[in-house]
């Protein structure tokens, strides 16, 4: 049994082992657990001491000797308190010493209290005191008993202060007493020390050597395989365990005397063309060296397993070679499984192809064989067209389903020069190692296009998506693989932004037109800020009449440096920066408290975007809009296009539903030049339809399409009970054109440019903007 060195204890020598420093911290433990008796104890001293010398000894002493022995309970209790956050961890000697210090402090306090008190020499003082302090030698001792420096510190100057407090002979047995009690006190301490540190090491001790077994039990446990085996000399098994029989699915009896090679090998062994792990296991057998977790393929019963043996070799007392005795375990699971997680992390559950990570890694190596080779490579990024409607209208499942066969299709179109995955969400890729030129890029981006524009059939639909793809070339579009994707990306943008259903192969100006772009939108965030943007209006006529009948707001931007923006430059880019939605409340803010000051009967027309719409609480900012400005809601009409019902968006009906009840008008912009459909404007009130300039032109030109067009949206109107306002009439010809088709209202440069608010107001007569200003 491992002993704990008493000078350990007692602070002169470091623990030298785990035992000690657990024995150590046990001490201090228990010495901290007993502490708040000890600060009760002597606060009720301090108590004892005022109530019988506050009229015998002097109060200064008194206030001295009571702040000495608060300031030491207090820095006791608070070391106590450290030790106990820091759960006692690596305990040294210091803190044995430190615990000796307090005691000893305690001690000289208490020798100290002999020679300030009795200062009467009153004999019922005196002896009031020794009770106290032989009640506080017991305290002390006890609380001080596991850490013997402490005892001692605590003991010996209260019993060599004894002298002091009985000095006249009369006292001298008093004397004597008071020391054999302290010394018998001390001993008693010593003792009882001296028990727990042999009864807690041994305990400590035992405590480890339990927790070394069941660590190696674990272990064993954890490591140990499922069975034993064993050869001869000649490396046939011998001495078969019934386990290692039950693994092979044979008998132990037909298993004896059989090379260990041959019924690992199964069907294979005819042949001799079996896996290279059973190669070097007939290797290592013959060259009777040992091998641990040697991972092997074996055939039972004609199914593959995985095993992974470990043996070393058997020798007698002579030294003469017996054979090999092992253990072997079935991982054949783990392995499946681990196949599976490198599956997992290579290629996309959804579709089967190679996931990004994967795709990227294919490229890499392309780039490199660029640079060992000088020959290029090429990448395609493929997006498909109105993934997103599928989406919304039909649901994930739908979309999960017609990416499967997005995929299926890429796989039949790429060649094995072609190596194609999945990047994220309706996003694929493609890379081409060999070299290229741009009219093969070509030719496949529009094999791919083709492919995956075919109709599809997913349950009961047919759906039709297409795609764009946009496409860079090593080294000329990117030197390494990011690069080379980021130029991809470009290209995929102008094909989208083209209208999809194309191929387009980078070009230098598009990364300057992306530059532009993040330029743009930084300046346009900071618009927003600094209140660069202003609004124009532009007046909205009766066609017969000529009377303005309201204004439409027209947003526009006036840059510090670039001066002015046109919105077709800068409206795109806040519809991709999700600007539009707050630009746009900030213009229906503006307009309205701009139209307040009109004649009642004036209307002010606001463009409301998609976005704005699909947002559920659009409805609420209206109506605090028009309750803020103080405007009229039927003086308020917002203009929509006809892009909001493309995807059936059944939010964007709701939130237009919402509007109208709360009395403002609607007007369907642009109308026929977009996804024209005729059951919106059953289900949705619209009080006026908006013809565009591009047909206003053809009609004023004669072209019989645009003239039919015309007069068509003018009968549909009148039959569901709207208005027509004609958009884009800059002259007489085209003014008595849309006069005669029976347009309701022209808006346009013939009437008035979009102007500021201060020359809109003129068109009314300076009486009556005064009269509401």
């Amino acid at each position: 049994m491992q002993k704990v060195s008493f000078l350990c204890m007692i602070g002169a020598v470091p623990p030298g082992d785990a035992v000690a420093s657990r024995t150590v911290a046990a001490q201090l433990k228990f010495s901290d657990a007993v502490a708040p008796v000890r600060v009760a104890l002597n606060i009720l001293a301090l108590i004892f001491i005022w109530r019988v010398f506050d009229d015998s000894a002097p109060v200064g002493w008194l206030l001295a000797w009571s702040g000495a022995m608060l300031c030491v309970t207090i820095a006791t209790f608070y070391m106590a308190r450290q030790r106990r956050q820091a759960n006692y961890a690596m305990p040294s000697e210091h803190d044995v010493r430190m615990l000796g210090m307090a005691g000893f402090l305690h001690g000289m306090l208490w020798a100290s209290s002999m020679l300030i008190f009795p200062g009467a020499n009153s004999p019922g003082e005196l002896m009031a005191l020794w009770t106290l302090l032989s009640c506080i030698m017991v305290c002390g001792t006890i609380t001080f008993a596991a850490a013997p420096v402490a005892a001692m510190g605590f003991l010996l100057p209260v019993a060599w202060a004894t002298q002091f407090m009985f000095p006249t002979p009369v006292y001298g047995s008093l004397r004597a007493m008071a020391i054999g009690y302290a010394a018998a006190l001390l001993i008693g301490a010593f003792f009882y020390c001296r028990v727990f540190i042999r009864q807690h090491s041994t305990s400590v001790q035992l405590e480890e050597k339990s927790e070394v077994v069941s660590l190696l039990l674990r272990e064993f446990e954890d490591k140990g395989s499922d069975w034993l085996w064993q050869t001869d000399a000649a490396r046939r098994i011998s001495g078969v365990s019934s386990r290692f029989a039950e693994m092979l699915g044979l008998d132990s009896a037909a298993l004896e005397g059989t090379p260990l090679v041959q019924v690992l090998a199964g069907s294979a062994w005819e042949s001799g063309r079996f896996a290279s792990g059973l190669h070097e296991l007939a290797e290592k057998l013959k060259l009777r060296n040992a091998f641990s977790n040697l991972v092997l393929p074996v055939e039972i019963g004609g199914v593959q397993r995985w095993w992974e043996l470990s043996a070393s070799p058997r020798f007698d007392e002579r030294g003469i070679f017996q054979g090999f005795r092992g253990v072997g375990s079935d991982i054949t699971i783990q392995r499946e499984s681990a196949e599976k997680i490198a599956l997992l992390a290579r290629f996309d559950p959804l579709t089967g192809l190679p996931n990004r990570a994967h795709l990227h890694e294919r490229l890499d190596q392309a780039m490199a064989d660029t640079d060992h080779r000088g020959r290029g490579c090429v990448f395609l990024m493929i997006d498909l067209d109105r993934f997103k409607a599928v989406n919304d209208t039909l649901g994930h499942q739908i979309g999960d389903k017609l990416l499967g066969q997005v995929a299926r299709r890429l796989r039949q179109i790429c060649s094995d020069r072609e190596f194609c995955g999945r990047i994220g969400g309706d996003e694929f890729g493609v890379v081409i190692s060999n070299a290229v030129d741009k009219f093969d890029v070509a030719d496949l981006a529009g094999a791919i296009i083709g492919a995956l524009s075919r109709p599809y059939q997913i349950d009961q639909h047919t759906l039709y998506v297409g795609a764009c793809v946009g496409s860079a070339v090593s080294p000329t579009d990117g030197r390494t693989s990011e690069a080379l994707i980021r130029s991809a990306d470009l290209a995929l943008y102008r094909a989208k932004g083209e209208g999809g259903g194309i191929h387009c192969a980078y070009e230098p100006q598009l990364h300057v037109e992306a530059e532009e772009r993040r330029k743009l939108e930084m300046a346009l965030r900071e618009a927003l800020e600094k209140d660069q943007l202003h609004v124009l209006y532009q007046p909205v006529v009766d066609a017969r009449q000529g009377s303005v009948l309201g204004f439409e707001a027209l947003v526009r931007w006036t840059h510090p440096e670039m001066g002015p923006i046109s919105p077709a430059k800068f409206v795109p880019v806040a519809e991709e920066a999700r600007l539009i939605a707050p630009i746009g409340e900030w213009v229906l803010r503006t307009a309205c408290a701009e139209a307040v000051r009109w004649p009642e009967d004036v209307r002010i027309a606001v463009n409301v975007s998609a976005e704005q719409l699909i947002n559920p609480q659009f409805p609420t900012v209206v109506a605090q809009i028009l309750a803020q400005s103080g405007l009229n809601a039927a003086r308020l009409e917002l203009e929509v296009t006809e892009s909001v019902f493309m995807n059936e968006d059944a939010g964007a009906l709701r939130v237009l539903d919402q509007v109208l009840a709360l009395g403002v008008r609607l007007s369907l912009d642009d109308f026929g030049t977009g996804y024209s459909s005729l059951g919106y404007l059953s289900r949705t009130k619209f009080s006026t339809i908006k013809i565009d300039r591009s047909f206003v032109v053809g009609a004023a030109n004669e072209v019989p399409e645009s003239l039919a067009i015309v007069r068509a949206v003018v009968t549909l109107a009148d039959s569901l009970g709207m208005t027509t306002t004609a958009e884009g009439v800059e002259t007489e010809v085209e003014l008595a054109m849309v006069n005669r088709l029976g347009c309701t209202k022209v808006q346009g440069f013939y009437f008035g440019r979009p102007m500021l608010a201060r020359d809109a107001v003129l068109l009314f007569g300076p009486e009556q903007y005064q009269a509401r200003a």
